[in-house]
């Protein structure tokens, strides 16, 4: 087992609830390599600062599988369960910082990162306690560095063994310590990688020490040393999606600063005066939308009646391979219509010109798929909300993920009042939970985003429409409207603002350095663009965070190991077609379902080594959420529990059931 965060603590977990030995001498015996603590891996080190939060409510996450059809844990909960445990008896090990987080979460909260680390840990304390007989394990902190054939150890020897290796082969295990293991599979739970930068980055890189500026590139926020950013100088961050949010965190309150009550009901900010000017930059020109107030991870007054797994499986029945522009994000688009109209018509029967039922009606007929009128049917919706609806609530669907799209700005103190306008609309929205038409069309996508997992995992959609639609436009859109941070950040996020201590650069951005100035700098052509600067008003800074992740995608990954396998063949990237016909490398691993098993430079299946999570991002969509707990009410989606799933036929491969 190579990784040995919540995926390999999955694959461990299910290697024990399906081990039956066939004898009493029969043995199992597990080698788990990470060089990071095994159960919380590299991004939930229980270690981390409590300010970076889970972007998932307490309910949701677990790595016990709830599945009636999998076989039953031997130990351990969801997290939430976990949680209720440890409030009513807490375990002798947890600390101060962990009691005191526990005493106040509650299954609507958002747990800190390093407390799902410390549920992690305890679960596989828990698998380890109860190992079944003839089960053994062993954990290496160490960092394995290759994965070979095993010299002269091939099929004959396995069926002369009698351990079930026949057909396999077995394999070396090279780690960075010296040592060698020769096992009879290997999984790859590798997780998040490091990356090489991309060109920019390495310019930017290369300026940085050139001039003695700071450059701090994509990194998990938890590895980053946030100490090296000056304090009230200007910082650039590059990217407000969730990791702006720990950068953010990190170098407010971080640094000694406090949120207070505000005199409007909102929040204010108290500086400690170590704080840098932040000056926050990303394609958008605004953050990732806030997560609406549920009882749930989906709200329960939405419910998809286009896009279901019943009418999404109807291609596959009708040996159709869906494109997603053209069959998919129209059942979608409608569920989506669909959330935002019925919601306005029953919180704010005011918008809708004639009765609310009769509007409802009307639009029900328009979006109900037609083969006649498959092509035309946005225009008969389009024609309903002419007759029915007041002008200033029709929704503009694709401009929710761009707030700023269209407008300019004669000043960044403008487009700064711009943006605290919308974080706070934003955040009230989110406040208004399942009676906000925004939040419930956010709700539906959210819904969808769900099933689509499902739809298009194992080669469901066309190549062409995977690389120009899917991951094209649609990922991005999505992710900027249903992956956002809590509320709370919102509100915090304006506070900010208006303490002067975040400011904003403006959509699309240009990004490079005045060597003259010695200063890293930044324009957006729709702030401050005028007849003497009509390139935009630049901002000048000495240092530069990229708030992102490293990138997933496997040939790029700065890891000795996979730059291991591809060279040698073992492995190697899955290229997709695109609509010119031109192959494009993908993200993930090609790989061979099911279970998932590399696919070597020659196209042969590498029998015996299997791959789960991240790096299966070219099979399946959204690899980055391991696990979803069942929920109390509401749908039960199959793409809740695939990694579990995926885990579990990993063991069963390896034990032979």
């Amino acid at each position: 087992m190579i990784g040995a965060g919540p995926r390999g603590t999955s694959v461990l977990e299910r290697l024990l609830a399906n081990w039956v030995p066939e004898g009493p001498d029969a043995s199992l015996h597990i080698d788990v390599i990470d060089p990071y603590p095994a159960g919380p891996g590299h991004v939930w080190q229980p270690g981390q600062s409590r300010l970076f939060l889970m972007n998932t409510q307490s309910f949701y996450s677990t790595v016990i599988p709830e599945d009636p059809d999998l076989a039953p844990p031997l130990a351990g909960h969801t997290f939430d369960r976990w949680r209720e445990l440890q409030r009513e008896q807490p375990h002798p090990s947890l600390t101060a910082e962990e009691r005191a987080e526990l005493a106040g979460l509650d299954t609507a909260d958002f747990p800190s990162r390093a407390l799902y680390g410390r549920y992690l840990r305890a679960t596989l304390e828990e698998l380890l306690a109860r190992l079944p007989a003839g089960v053994t394990v062993d954990f290496h902190s160490t960092t394995a560095t290759s994965v070979r054939h095993a010299a002269g150890l091939g099929d004959a020897a396995g069926a002369a063994a009698g351990d079930g290796s026949a057909g396999r082969g077995r394999f070396d295990v090279e780690l960075a310590d010296g040592a060698v293991l020769t096992v009879d599979s290997v999984v790859l739970a590798l997780g998040h990688l490091e990356s090489r930068l991309n060109p920019e980055q390495r310019e930017l890189q290369a300026a940085a020490e050139e001039f003695g500026l700071l450059y701090l590139p994509p990194a998990a926020p938890a590895d980053v040393d946030w100490s090296l950013v000056p304090a009230v100088k200007p910082v650039l961050v590059r990217g407000m999606g969730l990791n702006f949010f720990d950068a953010m965190g990190q170098l407010t309150e971080g640094r000694g600063g406090r949120f207070l009550p505000g005199a409007d009901g909102g929040l204010s900010y108290l500086p400690s005066g170590r704080e840098p000017l932040i000056i926050a930059a990303s394609r958008r020109g605004t953050p990732y939308r806030a997560k609406a107030t549920l009882a749930g991870y989906y709200p329960d007054a939405v419910t998809l009646r286009y896009c279901t797994e019943n009418a999404l499986a109807k291609f596959a029945e009708a040996g159709i391979r869906p494109a997603f522009d053209h069959d998919l994000w129209p059942l979608l688009h409608r569920d989506a219509l669909w959330a935002y109209y019925s919601t306005l018509a029953r919180s704010q029967p005011g918008a809708i010109l004639t009765a609310p039922k009769e509007f409802l009606t009307a639009l029900e007929g328009a979006l109900r798929p037609h083969a006649h009128s498959a092509a035309k049917w946005e225009d008969l919706v389009d024609s309903v909300l002419e007759i029915h609806l007041r002008p200033a609530h029709r929704l503009n669907l694709l401009g929710l993920a761009a707030p700023l799209a269209g407008r300019s700005f004669a000043s960044r103190a403008e487009l700064d009042d711009a943006v605290v306008d919308y974080l706070l609309d934003d955040a009230r929205r989110s406040a208004l939970g399942e009676d906000d038409p925004v939040k419930m069309t956010i709700g539906a996508l959210h819904h969808g985003r769900a099933v689509l997992k499902t739809a298009v995992a194992d080669g469901g959609i066309t190549d062409e429409s995977w690389v120009a639609g899917l991951r094209g436009w649609f990922e991005a859109f999505v992710e900027g409207l249903a992956s956002g941070p809590p509320a709370l950040r919102a509100e915090q996020l304006a506070a900010l603002v208006r303490a002067g201590v975040v400011r904003f650069v403006g959509p699309d951005p240009k990004f490079g350095v005045d060597r003259k100035a010695k200063a890293f700098t930044a324009v957006s052509p729709w702030v401050g663009n005028n007849t003497d600067n009509a390139a935009g008003e630049v901002v000048n800074a000495v240092a530069m965070v990229e708030a992102l992740a490293p990138a997933n995608k496997v040939a790029v990954n700065e890891s000795p190991l996979l730059e291991q396998l591809l060279a040698e063949g073992l492995v190697r990237p899955r290229l997709m077609m695109t609509v010119e016909g031109s192959p494009v490398p993908t993200s993930g691993l090609d790989v061979a379902p099911h279970p998932y098993r590399p696919l070597g430079a020659n196209g042969s299946v590498t029998e015996g080594l299997y791959v789960l999570g991240l790096q299966l991002s070219a099979v399946q969509w959204g690899t980055a959420i391991a696990a979803e707990a069942r929920q109390k009410s509401g749908p039960v989606y199959r793409s809740g529990q695939r990694t579990l799933r995926d885990a579990d036929e990993i063991a069963r491969a390896i034990l032979g059931r």
